[in-house]
């Protein structure tokens, strides 16, 4: 018992000893954590301070603006009152010098009105003037250069032949015997050759000649083919003329089939179809003044090839626009409507692709261009329209167009002399010093310019020089 006793007593000591440790080690840590939320709680006080210190400068701030606002628009009111005031002062002057100034001037306010939009109208036609010769003058800078680059390189890269065979219709006859069994019994040679062949035949007193007449190109060339294998041949009757007129067309469909692989393979434009080739082939028997359009369209191909190059665009595909351009040519006698038109629906039968088919159809500008190769062909087909010896025209036509050239710019106000010079590539105009001035004339000219290009048609392009002069003259006597 007393070492049981004594055994608890121990027992109990240890356990106040650990117990009283325990509450030590307890109260430094709660003491440790008392004191970290103090101190948390006074840095969360001395933020809240200084937030209220902010608050309290910033509602001095606004404060201070408000009173700002309010003496601005104390002193926009009192502005505006005054502003009233001088706008009634102001209209008041205004009415009293109009008063005035109609008094002195015995104009109504109609009159002067007038007088100004007078004097502006001036002064915005001059104004108009200067901008158009300016900016004419900066485009010019930037690309009239690029654009003659690229034109004399094309020509260049390409230089056709200028001149062209013409569509022979008269075939020789070597003798009068010769004329008369070309006519036949009672005509009746002549009217089996003119059903065989599609053509009149006009047989004269003109000695050893006789005249083949059809608007069919290629009738007309089967025709005169024909006749003159029947002359050389010497049997002519009913019989043999149908033998050898269907003959002679079989060769010529041949040649013109060839002629348009030739084009093509010249032209270096693959996949035709062989309607596209056989009409290639027939313009070969067209001419557009006196130009042989299938020469014309194998050199519209390379000029776009060429410009196509230069501009970093596929020439292949441009060949194939220029060599297709006036295809529509071949049938447009057959067919109703312009050539452009007939050219894109008879190439969209074969599946050509858009660009290919605007550019036919917009070469003359008649449709909007969706592409960069539809003006390029435009371009070519001038080029090649308007070299010189290319094309010719017949004298009336000829003298037509230089009058017509005279009557527009006799048209404009101020105009007092005209002439067309050069063939017709250029008009001359002189204009009255004292209703035109230096500004005025330039657009002047410009305005007879594209008055000649809506109006008139004509190849390559038609230069209009104006002319204004001061001429003082006194005689001493």
């Amino acid at each position: 018992m007393a070492e049981a006793n004594k055994e608890a007593e121990r027992i109990v000591q240890k356990a106040e000893v650990d117990a009283k440790a325990e509450f030590i080690k307890r109260n430094e840590q709660f003491e440790k954590e008392t004191a970290k939320t103090r101190a948390e709680v006074k840095e969360a006080e001395r933020r809240l301070d200084k937030r209220e210190d902010t608050l309290e400068r910033k509602l001095d701030t606004l404060n201070t603006k408000e009173r700002a606002v309010e003496n601005a628009e104390r002193q926009f009111r009192e502005r505006e009152k005054q502003l009233g005031d001088k706008e009634k002062q102001l209209a008041e002057t205004l009415g009293q010098q109009r008063a005035q100034l109609l008094k002195i001037s015995s104009m109504s306010v109609e009159e002067a009105k007038q007088l100004l939009l007078q004097r502006l109208e001036g002064e915005v036609e001059r104004e108009s003037a200067e901008l158009i010769e300016r900016m004419i003058g900066e485009a010019r800078e930037s690309a009239e250069d690029r654009a003659r680059e690229i034109t004399i390189t094309a020509i260049q890269r390409y230089a056709a032949e200028h001149t062209c065979d013409t569509t022979v219709s008269t075939i020789d006859i070597p003798s009068d015997d010769m004329k008369g069994r070309v006519i036949g019994r009672e005509g009746r040679n002549i009217r089996a050759f003119e059903k065989a062949t599609g053509v009149d035949v006009i047989v004269d007193d003109t000695p050893g000649v006789v005249v083949v007449s059809a608007f069919d190109p290629v009738r007309r060339e089967v025709a005169r083919r024909s006749m003159e294998s029947l002359i050389q041949d010497g049997r002519i009757h009913p019989a043999r003329i149908e033998e050898v007129v269907e003959e002679t067309r079989k060769r010529v469909d041949k040649e013109i089939l060839e002629l348009g692989k030739k084009a093509g393979m010249e032209a270096n434009v693959p996949g035709l179809n062989r309607r596209q080739l056989d009409l290639l082939g027939r313009l070969n028997y067209r001419t557009s003044y006196g130009q042989n359009v299938l020469r014309h369209s194998v050199e519209v191909a390379f000029l776009c090839q060429v410009m196509a190059d230069e501009l970093g665009l596929d020439g292949e595909m441009a060949r194939r626009c220029g060599l297709l351009h006036d295809i529509g040519k071949a049938v447009d006698h057959e067919v109703e409507g312009a050539h452009p038109q007939i050219g894109s629906d008879i190439c969209k039968k074969f599946n050509e692709k858009p660009e290919v088919l605007n550019a036919i159809a917009g070469h003359h500008g008649d449709i909007p261009a969706i592409s960069p190769f539809t003006p390029l062909v435009g371009a070519a087909d001038a080029i090649s329209a308007s070299r010189p010896g290319s094309r010719r025209e017949s004298l009336e036509r000829y003298i037509k167009r230089l009058e017509q050239l005279e009557e527009l710019a006799h048209q404009f106000q101020g105009v007092k002399q005209a002439y067309a010079i050069q063939a017709g590539r250029e008009v001359r105009v002189i204009v009255d010093a004292d209703k035109i001035d230096d500004k005025s004339a330039i657009k002047t000219a410009r305005d007879i310019a594209l008055k000649i290009e809506n109006e008139m048609t004509y190849p390559g392009e038609v230069k209009v020089t104006l002319l204004r002069e001061v001429r003082a003259v006194e005689y001493a006597r």
